[in-house]
């Protein structure tokens, strides 16, 4: 295992953000010119030094989406997780995209009935499930909310993500997921990565990590499409709201109404589409 002296993986450091040359056509300034691009390379999460899944991502915060990871495809309970670090015993080419978790002797963990070979790309969640009965992760009831949502609550917390998504402001090709304490009021912790579903994993892991699981009285904000599987990975985490700047599909809505869960679309500063849990929203945050 890799480890840097301040405590994190030495690995992580890498640029998430390289430098590309690019033919321009139109506008302004046509001609060849230099881009900046989003990196993306493969991450082999293993689990107790079992492979367990290949997933597509932006390097950084490794330690954090492989750990959500783990937790939100069910693999693991939530309270299981103890750490993660890179795998120095692979071959140098292959150092900083292997990462290992670690959990409790005490936990079983079956190798064959978990492991997933296939690729999990970035852009589907789901695509490598082998089984139509591994898609579904059980997930405790969820506590419900202690007070009513308002729109102003609800976009101030998208706005705050967004001015925090600063490798998207340098390419344009990241999504975003962010955690919104509402007890406190403010947000606590945003990360960026080339896979919408990755970003949750990152949150997710983020918070396996500092022990605040599960994430009752929070708010997830997410910037791309808020799919059945967003829906899931929040609801295995706790957390009772969720909110994307994009549309859910059908079965998010429909698992969003199983699980007690808010889910709105659209948002658009204080305008937005609530799918379900209205009854725990409001129109105006100066409403009663």
């Amino acid at each position: 295992m890799s480890e840097a002296p301040d405590g994190t993986d030495a690995e992580s450091s890498r640029p998430e953000v390289i430098s590309s040359a690019v033919l321009r056509i139109g506008g302004p300034s046509p001609g060849f010119a230099e881009d900046r691009l989003v990196r993306e390379e493969p991450l082999e999460v293993r689990l107790r030094d079992t492979a367990v899944a290949v997933l597509m991502r932006t390097p950084g915060h490794d330690e954090e989406l492989a750990c959500g990871f783990v937790v939100t495809e069910g693999v693991v309970a939530r309270g299981d997780v103890r750490f993660a670090s890179h795998c120095r015993t692979v071959p140098l080419e292959a150092r900083g995209n292997v990462i290992n978790v670690m959990i409790p002797d005490r936990v079983a963990f079956d190798p064959e009935a978990w492991q997933r070979n296939t690729l999990a790309s970035s852009a589907c969640g789901v695509c490598g499930k082998a089984t139509l009965d591994r898609l579904f992760v059980r997930a405790d009831p969820l506590m419900p909310l202690a007070r009513p949502l308002g729109p102003e609550e609800i976009g101030a917390a998208m706005a705050a993500m967004r001015a925090q998504q600063a490798v998207f402001d340098q390419t344009g090709g990241l999504h975003a997921a962010g955690l919104f304490d509402l007890r406190r009021g403010r947000l606590v912790v945003v990360r960026e990565d080339v896979g919408r579903h990755n970003t949750v994993d990152k949150v997710i892991g983020w918070a396996a990590l500092q022990r605040r699981l599960p994430l009752s009285d929070h708010l997830l904000v997410v910037s791309g499409r808020a799919g059945f599987e967003i829906v899931q990975k929040a609801w295995v985490a706790g957390i009772p709201a969720l909110a994307s700047v994009s549309a859910p599909s059908s079965l998010a809505v429909a698992m969003a109404q199983r699980a007690g869960m808010v889910l709105v679309g659209f948002v658009r500063g204080d305008r937005m589409n609530v799918y379900a849990g209205a009854e725990h929203t409001r129109q105006s945050d100066a409403a009663p």
